[in-house]
């Protein structure tokens, strides 16, 4: 399962936006630094409009969507690549995730202590990046002395492994993100045999207040963020954790409502979580019947044998066909019956390369 990590320094809303995104309150959100010690984890269904209506078309009440497990890190100052704070237990926990969402806080509320005294958004990402990036840069360093000392014996992938250190070790001495270093898709597939925290995909969550976010008109503090996003080709997404923790006390109806009624259109968490199952170049197909409509998490370019193993190595093993149809396809056709009869229903082989929203029944003999 996809782990993505909420990262960010103390008191800018990581357990408030992870309250909101798991839709209960496991974790503990209060107004002093290191409310967050031990990681709350909880599993997140992504949000996928397709499910209902297709549960409804095959008669199933049993609605199964992909998932997400997300992380809620302890708050990380300055001197944590040195232990400092909780530093240690932040960087381990971090190394374990696929995908960081840094939360930067962009509100102003003199009732909320910020941890540095004021808020600036390009001060907070600039305190983790660096510390990150110091944390990395021990790591290149040691991997940079064992390379050596096996390249002297003439080992290949020793000396490969030196020209990507070599080409990471300035940006990360400057406290720059290895991600922002230009390498080439095999440099970035020797690279990534290094696990350092600032090569992973990030996601910047500029946390608003609800005035902010009703405001068509981007604040400084938010413009300051999306900058450094685009910056880095990096995802980035305008939240309200606050309100959205609030919204997941409604029913599913009035929260769209009150939404509507901001001039906000949909969900910032909806998005936040579409980001990241994204940001990996991940994707669904589905499937679908009496039983349960499920969606089934795969990468993208995933082949049809590869993407029945999913649901069970039998059935990748046994692969002969899979039986396809395009999810719109089968809505306009109304049943799998009027589907079959229109043509719409396709036989695919081994070769056959999944795309989003397929809705796919696996031929097998085992």
């Amino acid at each position: 399962m996809l782990r993505a990590g909420i990262v960010g320094l103390p008191n800018v809303g990581k357990s408030t936006l992870f309250n909101a995104l798991t839709s209960q309150q496991a974790a503990l959100a209060a107004n002093y630094p290191f409310a967050t010690i031990e990681p709350n984890i909880g599993v997140v269904a992504v949000p996928d409009e397709r499910l209902e209506p297709l549960a409804k078309l095959v008669k199933t009440s049993v609605i199964i969507p992909a998932t997400i497990e997300f992380v809620d890190i302890a708050g990380l100052v300055r001197g944590a690549s040195k232990g400092e704070g909780l530093g240690n237990q932040f960087l381990a926990t971090i190394r374990e995730t696929e995908v960081i969402i840094q939360v930067v806080r962009c509100f102003e509320d003199e009732g909320i202590v910020h941890v540095e005294g004021s808020v600036n958004p390009q001060r907070d990402i600039e305190t983790i990046q660096i510390e990150l990036a110091l944390a990395d840069l021990a790591s290149v360093e040691r991997r940079r002395e064992r390379a050596q000392k096996t390249a002297k014996s003439g080992d290949k992938t020793a000396k490969a492994e030196i020209e990507v250190l070599d080409k990471l070790l300035p940006a990360l001495e400057e406290g720059k993100s290895a991600r922002t270093v230009s390498l080439t898709d095999e440099e970035r597939a020797v690279a990534r045999n290094f696990f350092l925290l600032t090569m992973k995909p990030t996601i910047y969550a500029a946390n608003v207040d609800e005035a902010m976010l009703a405001d068509k008109e981007e604040t400084a503090h938010v413009r300051a963020v999306r900058e450094i996003a685009e910056s880095e080709a990096a995802e980035f997404v305008i939240i309200c954790a606050q309100l959205e923790a609030e919204l997941v006390e409604l029913p599913p109806d009035e929260r769209v409502d009150y939404l509507d009624s901001l001039g906000v259109v949909g969900s910032g968490v909806d998005r936040l979580i579409k980001s990241a199952y994204h940001l990996l170049g991940l994707m669904s197909f589905l499937t679908a019947g009496e039983k349960e409509v499920r969606a089934w998490t795969i990468p993208q370019g995933t082949r049809a044998p590869q993407a029945a193993g999913t649901i069970h190595s039998d059935i990748e093993r046994g692969f002969i066909r899979a039986e396809t149809i395009g999810y719109d396809n089968l809505l306009r056709a109304g049943s799998y019956a009027a589907a079959r009869e229109q043509g719409l229903l396709r036989l695919e082989g081994k070769e056959y390369v999944m795309q989003e929203g397929d809705i796919v029944n696996f031929r097998f003999n085992v």
